[in-house]
């Protein structure tokens, strides 16, 4: 399942609007809390589809019986661009467990690239929700990487994938890859995909963004 959290006015598409400007890029505090509001708002929606029991709480005046979540789930987020939305997703999720994957783009001189894989940390998953971020879901090969790897640590009761930005092509890619049975939540959805694999009109490097440029090696 597809959700555009865009397509409907509200707080969201405010701050992917700031994310995308350039006017407003420059700011880096600013640009990671837009990312990190984003994670808030998104862990909200997420929570409404998760699993939930029945809890008998005492308060100073009697005993109230509450609706809270059956199981906390694992956030994954891909290093290093993820932090801020993992975040976000924490600071609502916050007994959740965390997952972190080190996965980036190495690039070929003939201008193709492939995806590198070079740490994981992650608890047990079995009859888990996992909720895994990265801020640009693009031609969703970094995604697909990284829940290959996470594959070996059990299987999840429910994949959530979130980004702030996705291209059509990443999540069509995604969908064939895993299936019907998940969920893809988007600040907004945009149609090009580069043939170097950027989403158009995107917004930029959101790592380099959040956190400055980096040296190529």
């Amino acid at each position: 399942m597809i959700v555009n959290l865009s397509e409907k006015h509200s707080l969201i598409t405010n701050w992917i609007s700031e994310l995308r400007s350039m006017d407003i890029q420059a700011d880096r505090m600013r640009f990671r809390r837009n990312l990190e509001r984003i994670g808030e708002a998104m862990a909200y929606e997420i929570s409404k589809k998760l699993a939930w029991k029945e809890q008998e709480i005492q308060t100073p005046l009697g005993l109230h019986n509450s609706k809270v979540l059956a199981t906390q789930p694992v956030l994954a987020t891909i290093l290093r661009a993820g932090l801020p939305l993992h975040t976000g997703l924490l600071n609502y999720f916050d007994k959740a467990d965390n997952a972190f994957i080190s996965a980036y783009r190495k690039h070929k001189r003939d201008g193709s690239f492939e995806i590198s894989l070079e740490y994981l940390s992650c608890p047990l998953l079995d009859n888990r929700d996992l909720i895994i971020c990265d801020p640009m879901l693009a031609t969703g090969a970094s995604v697909i990487a990284a829940l290959r790897s996470l594959q070996s640590l059990g299987k999840p009761a429910g994949i959530h994938i979130v980004s702030a930005i996705a291209a059509m092509e990443g999540i069509e890619y995604v969908k064939q890859e895993l299936g019907e049975k998940i969920y893809i939540w988007c600040g907004d959805i945009d149609e090009e995909l580069t043939a170097k694999g950027y989403i158009v009109p995107g917004l930029g490097d959101a790592g380099d963004l959040a956190f400055g440029t980096k040296s190529q090696f």
